[in-house]
């Protein structure tokens, strides 16, 4: 290969491994900070969960994932996310993408070459944030099933993901948290309340608004603060 055919083809994310070639999509996402990586496989194995997201200044945790810590050695990530079969890598205010991309292929694709799991430590019997257990009652069961079946998938979509905190039976109120691209982004304001919440509250009359419990800032980007106002 030409060595201007060879920075080509890795610029987008093709590498040949001995007979198999490996090659990574990309795809923008509606946070400028955030781009979904498509390595043509999927990153997480059943039973590992929909989605798992690390972010810099938890250390402990990414630690127990081999591409986690190869991704944290760029110094302009601050949160990975990994879908069933997407990685959404999330940087800060003084990446530029142009120059990342590279990077982030070359670690993905020596990370596929070594074999490891993307995750070390996951339990077989996961227990996601959206599974019905028998101690929940029809109003819980309902949002649950809606937030895994109809809105999870879309926000997946975007390279994110939603996390069910918890539901208020006084209050009315569902907490959720974000991860992937939807952390700092400017439109999860309007994703949470026209999508959402609408959505719940339509099914659900028991649900009377949602209320965002994601940490959206460390340091570098304005924290995004999502607050349920009664009377709306």
């Amino acid at each position: 290969l030409s060595s201007m055919l060879r920075s080509s083809l890795r610029s987008t994310g093709f590498v040949r491994r001995g007979c198999r070639s490996i090659f990574i999509d990309t795809q923008s996402t509606p946070n400028p900070h955030s781009m979904k990586f498509l390595p043509g496989k999927d990153v997480l194995e059943e039973g590992m969960g929909t989605g798992v997201y690390f972010q810099r200044n938890d250390r402990k945790d990414w630690k127990r994932s081999p591409l986690a810590k190869e991704l944290f050695k760029l110094d302009e990530i601050k949160g990975v996310f990994f879908g069933r079969d997407f990685i959404t890598i999330t940087k800060n205010t003084n990446g530029v993408w142009n120059v990342m991309k590279p990077q982030v292929f070359s670690a993905i694709l020596d990370f596929y070459s070594t074999n490891l799991p993307v995750l070390q430590e996951f339990s077989e019997d996961h227990i996601s944030d959206t599974t019905i257990l028998d101690t929940d009652d029809e109003v819980v069961a309902t949002i649950k099933e809606l937030m895994e079946t109809r809105i999870r998938p879309a926000v997946q979509d975007d390279g994110g993901d939603i996390f069910l905190e918890g539901f208020d039976p006084d209050t009315g109120i569902v907490t959720v948290r974000l991860a992937g691209s939807c952390v700092g982004c400017p439109s999860s304001t309007a994703t949470l309340r026209g999508g959402v919440e609408n959505m719940l509250k339509h099914y659900v009359p028991e649900v009377t608004g949602i209320e965002d419990a994601t940490d959206h800032g460390d340091g570098d980007d304005e924290p995004l603060v999502l607050r349920h106002q009664q009377g709306e």
